[in-house]
């Protein structure tokens, strides 16, 4: 993948429109946007205002989009990074990209009431992680350094989790039984370069294990597939997303690779370049797992307004999964 994706500015690639028909069109992936456990995080905390009401205090960013962030802001949460930042007492909530066990730990020592809203996915390599370090296998955790995701769930095993930051990172590992190895993921990931990640792993240690199921979520897979189907016949491709949202910059990876002459990424409409629409006859438009859909309609109707009025889906997945709220926030039962 190319280290020189720039978020606001894109890449474009040689000229010439890819698109075949004379008429300017859209066309927009199916599906996008929102996932079931962004859509549970969310509805979290707006759950958690209801019952109890302003501040309630969420840890580091409840999911990775501005306008989420900053709407939740305006309605009186407060986003610390550390538990610490907190006042003992309150309420807090864990962000849908999981904690360590010993952000747990703290949030206990100060008697915060938390309320977790990490994603089931995520909560699953958790409990992968655990697993695989109580048979003492060495782990090898394939995704970004620094990531929110991928802290916790090392933290559920620290002495056995090595983390792997893409192909580049192969070269580095060590293991301590070759017989005893086993990848797990960050669910946000491109699936392309994960498995070339694991090809590399491969070839260093041929009897390392494949986690019982898939790591990456199946949003993050079924958006970049359909951004796969539509990129070549797209002159240009916009990705709805922030730039600390990890599937949403693979998008834009995802798009350059499978034929998009162009990929940008933007939270807002008003963040479009029109100069980005020159001799451009197909404009593509996906949103990440975190981007809720009045900001894809606004790319819509800026582009309408600019000759871009025909939109045509692409689906190639039907999404209807949904994941329960968590039990503090349920319904009682009569």
């Amino acid at each position: 993948m190319s280290s020189a994706i720039s978020l606001n500015v894109g890449i474009a690639r040689s000229a010439g429109s890819s698109g075949a028909a004379d008429a300017k069109r859209v066309l927009l992936a199916e599906p996008r946007g929102y996932c079931a456990g962004v859509d549970r995080a969310v509805e979290t905390v707006e759950k958690a205002l209801e019952k109890h009401g302003a501040p309630i205090y969420v840890r580091k960013e409840i999911v990775h989009n501005r306008h989420v962030v900053e709407t939740l802001r305006e309605r009186g949460v407060i986003f610390v990074d550390e538990t610490d930042e907190v006042p003992a007492g309150a309420l807090l909530v864990f962000s849908a990209h999981g904690v360590s066990p010993a952000v747990h730990a703290s949030a206990a020592e100060r008697s915060l009431r938390t309320i977790d809203a990490t994603c089931p996915l995520v909560t699953k390599v958790h409990q992968e992680a655990k697993r695989f370090a109580r048979d003492d296998f060495d782990i090898l955790l394939i995704g970004h350094e620094g990531h929110e995701e991928v802290e916790g769930t090392a933290g559920e095993a620290p002495d056995h989790v090595q983390l792997v930051d893409g192909p580049g990172g192969v070269d580095g590992v060590t293991v301590r039984d070759e017989n005893k190895v086993i990848w797990l993921s960050q669910t946000t990931l491109s699936v392309d370069e994960t498995m070339e990640t694991v090809r590399l792993l491969r070839e260093k240690f041929p009897l390392l294990q494949d986690p019982p199921s898939d790591d990456i979520c199946y949003a993050t897979s079924n958006r970049q597939t359909a951004v796969k189907a539509m990129a070549p016949e797209c002159d240009l491709v916009i990705v709805v997303g922030s730039r600390n949202s990890s599937n949403s910059v693979r998008l834009v990876e995802v798009a350059l690779n499978a034929g998009a002459r162009a990929a940008y990424l933007v939270d807002y409409a008003r963040e479009v370049d029109t100069a980005w629409l020159d001799g451009v006859r197909t404009v593509g438009i996906t949103s990440g797992a975190s981007v809720p859909e009045i900001l894809v309609d606004g790319v819509i109707e800026l582009l309408a307004e600019h000759g871009f009025a025909d939109v045509q889906p692409v689906t190639t997945a039907n999404e209807t999964l949904v994941f329960a709220l968590p039990r503090e926030l349920r319904p009682a039962r009569r």
